[in-house]
């Protein structure tokens, strides 16, 4: 009993060791962001960044009205268990997290989609966690993505052959990730043609495999600063428009799906954007701040 006594020691520390390692990898050997003080006071002020907007977004064919949200927020994070932290320490990473939600009827019954996702922002580091979850009459469907060293992600559905089921990628630019980096600092977006993980939101809704895409990213300066990123083997342009100038606000996108019969283009606008601590108003005396974002 004592042999396996201590071999279990072993083991803890053996995992220790590994989480401590991998804590190191970004506090110790990444570089540290040049975040300037204009950005500080705007993103570690304590509140979270919540913006509307008018969705038009087509499902089943036909093009659905409804509403859109982009949360934005720094908060504390640990890595070894990949959650938010309930207070800083020596063991949390700041991150910027965006919840995305899209939200719009078909016919007699709603759709509501939902996407957290999870990046460094002091430290120059890649996506650390993602997840997304559909939920309309039919059913739901989940999937998360946790960066360890690899991606390991599981996904869980309704629909006969996605039920359930893990697989693990090599870590790669992922789509969900580059909404973050856009606001973090647009003009250090790699462009190009490269690798990128799709939306996970779509692959979920259009039943495509989790993986990699050879994508083109390009960036163009207009009204706006235009970020376009091409999936040719997918028949899919995400256009994102954003002010040029800090804090670059989103201010509009496009989601463009075609094949050789028809181009269907989905869209948001913004409506409002508020600065708050939402978490605390969620008395019946907050009601009316749905109004000013237009809910």
């Amino acid at each position: 009993m004592k042999y396996v006594f201590i071999l279990c020691i072993a083991i803890l520390t053996s995992c220790e060791t590994i989480v401590e390692s991998e804590l190191e990898s970004i506090k110790e050997t990444q570089d540290k962001r040049d975040l300037t003080s204009e950005f500080k006071s705007y993103w570690f002020d304590g509140k979270a960044e919540l913006t509307s907007y008018d969705l038009q977004f087509y499902r089943y064919g036909e093009k659905r009205e409804g509403k859109a949200m982009m949360i934005f927020v720094t908060e504390d994070f640990l890595q070894d268990t990949q959650v938010k932290a309930n207070s800083q320490s020596e063991n949390t990473i700041t991150v910027m997290k965006l919840n995305s939600l899209k939200k719009f009827n078909t016919g007699i019954y709603p759709y509501s989609i939902m996407q957290s996702t999870f990046v460094p922002v002091v430290y120059e580091a890649p996506l650390l966690k993602l997840s997304s979850s559909i939920q309309e009459w039919c059913g739901q469907s989940y999937a998360q993505l946790n960066h360890r060293r690899q991606f390991e992600i599981e996904k869980h559905s309704y629909f006969e052959g996605e039920a359930d089921s893990t697989l693990v990628l090599e870590p790669t630019l992922s789509e969900n990730e580059i909404w973050i980096q856009l606001r973090i600092n647009p003009k250090k977006l790699e462009l190009g043609a490269q690798q990128v993980l799709p939306d996970f939101s779509f692959l979920q809704l259009n039943h495509k495999a989790f993986k990699p895409y050879e994508a083109e990213l390009k960036q163009t300066e207009g009204n706006y600063l235009h970020t376009r990123i091409t999936y040719s083997d997918l028949g899919r342009i995400v256009n994102i428009y954003q002010e040029k100038t800090f804090p670059y606000s989103i201010e509009k996108w496009e989601e463009i799906k075609y094949n050789s019969k028809d181009t269907l283009v989905s869209s948001a606008t913004k409506i409002k954007t508020l600065i708050t601590k939402y978490w605390q108003q969620n008395s019946s005396k907050y009601l009316h701040l749905r109004d000013s974002l237009g809910l």
